[in-house]
């Protein structure tokens, strides 16, 4: 039988097709490949024929296709996600929050209910603008949050807490009612120099300015060349870890196109645990 998980990433990739977010052109470019390099055109075209995409005659724009895959990760995580109580229990909810920029999205969660105000008073104090800019801003696309949770659902098995200890613990409802955020998910369809340096410099956004926990911090991306992905994935300290939407069909087209040097970087991505499935994110999420 098949599992929930490869259900689950069975239909993501049919998402993709179906909407035309992955796509072949008449003279077979996929829809993800830079078309002025032909290792990129190549590999893209061996994943996009993996996975049936189909010949349209013009692909989406650039906007378009990347808030296509933001819906379409968004989508993957809400249908299995939830499915792995068993290792992480939880209320949760997934919430694609990357066509909300005109709001501050992440400060409505802890542990980043702080910077509604500091957004309030750098809006109202052009000095202290001045000095902050813009490095207190966070602007996620998906959010994996948690709902606080009841006294009555701590204390199920064993009378856990009291009103005498525990109280300023965000996790307990009768302290306070934010959900948490548990995982900020960054969607990048493709990856150009910048898109990589923008997820890294919000990875450290994230991480300078919580007051709790560290929230996992993953990049979702269906950029085919491993050199872009290496602009990425390389590194630790501020992204976890890099997911592929399609890591084995990508491994089969890098490996077919006998150039050394994207085979030996994709392969070093994989075995330095930089780079993963889109299957493997659920589970990761459940550590």
């Amino acid at each position: 039988m098949t599992s929930a998980l490869t259900a689950a990433r069975e239909n993501f990739h049919k998402d993709l097709v179906d909407r035309h977010t992955l796509s072949l052109s008449f003279d077979g470019v996929a829809s993800n490949a830079d078309s002025s390099q032909n290792t990129s055109k190549a590999i893209a075209l061996r994943v996009a024929q993996d996975l049936a995409a189909q010949a349209i005659p013009k692909k989406l724009d650039g906007q378009r296709a990347g808030k296509q895959f933001e819906q379409a990760v968004e989508k993957f995580l809400a249908e299995i996600f939830p499915a792995f109580k068993s290792l992480r229990p939880g209320n949760w909810t997934i919430e694609n929050v990357g066509g909300s920029r005109t709001e501050y999205q992440i400060s409505k969660y802890e542990p980043y209910t702080h910077l509604a105000d500091l957004a309030s008073a750098i809006e109202n104090d052009r000095t202290l603008a001045s000095v902050l800019g813009n490095s207190y801003e966070i602007s996620p696309d998906i959010l994996v949050l948690r709902a606080p949770e009841s006294d009555e659902t701590i204390n199920r098995n064993h009378e856990l807490v009291d009103a005498d200890s525990g109280q300023y613990a965000v996790i307990r409802r009768a302290n306070q009612e934010h959900s948490i955020v548990h995982a900020i998910v960054s969607c990048k369809w493709t990856l150009r120099s910048d898109r990589a340096q923008n997820a890294r410099s919000e990875a450290l956004n994230v991480i300078r300015n919580r007051k709790g926990r560290t929230p996992h911090i993953v990049v979702v991306t269906g950029e085919p060349t491993p050199s872009r992905l290496a602009s990425l994935a390389l590194g630790t300290g501020d992204i976890d870890t890099v997911y592929h939407f399609a890591l084995p069909e990508l491994i089969a087209a890098v490996d077919q196109t006998n150039n050394d040097e994207a085979i030996s970087m994709l392969h070093t991505l994989i075995s330095g645990k930089r780079l993963r499935d889109i299957s493997d994110l659920p589970l990761d999420l459940a550590i």
